[in-house]
């Protein structure tokens, strides 16, 4: 069961937690030294409104560089700032993802925390919850793991006349469509399989009229 906007489902899917947290998160200041981590985010324009890059933007990239977290930008252009206010900010930043982890574990016990993606630098190689820390080869460019492993689809769904080929026949010409699909989008022919397959009748039409849905998947062709 996962949650979704609160509500608890019994659909089966993996299970998200989102935060208001990346690189180009917007960290706002108060005079009163009180400050607010995102949500919005100067998003692909980092490069650009990012202190470190000569921008006029706090965001969590200039907060980690100032702390020597990581190396990105010129440290220069923000070592002028508050090194006890960007320690609070940083440990806040921190608090964050461990809560996130917190939601996501299905025991108590600690768990291996995987991390990929551009903003995974922002964080240490310890976290709370975490047995341990583990950043793969490639990992700022992975974004998503499940991105990465994903099955490569195809997908056909249109309305046949079963009194033309048969029922049997029709499925199985729906289900060529479909696999057809998915080598076009790059699948291995050899690995593909049907992964879905819906008909329903439509009474209101004429010719013994269904629609059938057919989903075929396999795995990413390396030629």
């Amino acid at each position: 069961a996962v949650e979704i906007g609160g509500v608890r489902t019994n659909f089966r899917m993996p299970d998200l937690v989102s935060i208001g947290l990346g690189g180009g998160t917007i960290i706002r200041v108060q005079q009163d030294g009180s400050f607010t981590i995102g949500p919005d985010s100067v998003g692909y324009q980092l490069p650009e409104k990012g202190m470190v890059f000569g921008g006029d933007t706090l965001t969590a990239t200039d907060v980690a560089v100032a702390l020597g977290k990581a190396n990105i930008g010129d440290p220069q252009k923000v070592a002028h700032l508050d090194k006890g206010l960007l320690k609070r900010i940083y440990q806040k930043m921190v608090e964050m993802v461990e809560e996130a982890i917190d939601k996501m574990k299905t025991s108590a016990g600690p768990v291996p925390v995987i991390l990929v993606g551009g903003g995974s630098v922002l964080l240490p190689d310890q976290l709370k919850g975490a047995s341990k820390v583990v950043r793969p080869d490639h990992f700022g460019v992975a974004n998503a793991i499940g991105a990465a492993i994903a099955q490569v689809s195809g997908q056909v769904e249109r309305v046949f006349a079963l009194d033309e080929l048969g029922r049997e026949k029709t499925l199985e010409l729906a289900k060529k469509m479909a696999i057809d699909e998915a080598v076009k989008a790059g699948a291995n022919p050899e690995t593909i399989e049907i992964v879905d397959m819906e008909d329903v009748p439509l009474a209101y039409l004429p010719g013994n009229a269904a629609r059938v849905r057919v989903k075929a998947a396999g795995v990413l062709s390396a030629s």
